[in-house]
């Protein structure tokens, strides 16, 4: 299996096509993750207080981020992926997701800044390159 960290950005659908392309390559199944932070979490659970004056359940929240996941495929234009909702931190999760798969390969996005920032990854690609007992794949933003 091919474990793709998909984020909010314009990029993601971009990554996904290329983890696509090398799961393809390599006759693995495709699983698009989007986890949703603490943050994310505490902010969707006080729209809903104050809305509805309940909190949202726990599987809604991941739903939420399942959903996330299927806009980066549908954005990639593919069909064969799964989308598949986490919350926590999302270096971490992800690396945590894969080994518990078994993935043979996490692929993630990184978005290339300045001149110096070019060798420097974001904190979560550098998370996902920290913690995962997995190869990891980096596909640059254009």
């Amino acid at each position: 299996m091919i474990v793709v960290a998909a984020d909010r950005s314009d990029h993601a659908g971009e990554v996904v096509e290329e983890a696509a392309a090398l799961g393809e390559m390599a006759g693995e199944p495709l699983h698009v993750v989007h986890v949703l932070t603490r943050g994310e979490f505490l902010d969707i659970q006080r729209a809903s207080t104050e809305d509805t004056g309940k909190p949202v359940e726990i599987d809604r929240v991941r739903a939420l981020a399942k959903e996330q996941a299927q806009r980066a495929i549908d954005g990639a234009g593919i069909e064969n992926a799964e989308p598949v909702g986490l919350m926590g931190e999302p270096g971490e999760a992800v690396a945590e997701y894969a080994e518990e798969h078994d993935a043979r390969y996490v692929v993630a996005g990184y978005r290339r800044r300045s001149p110096a920032g070019k060798v420097v990854f974001g904190s979560v690609a550098q998370k996902i390159l920290r913690e995962s007992a997995r190869p990891v794949v980096m596909i640059g933003g254009r």
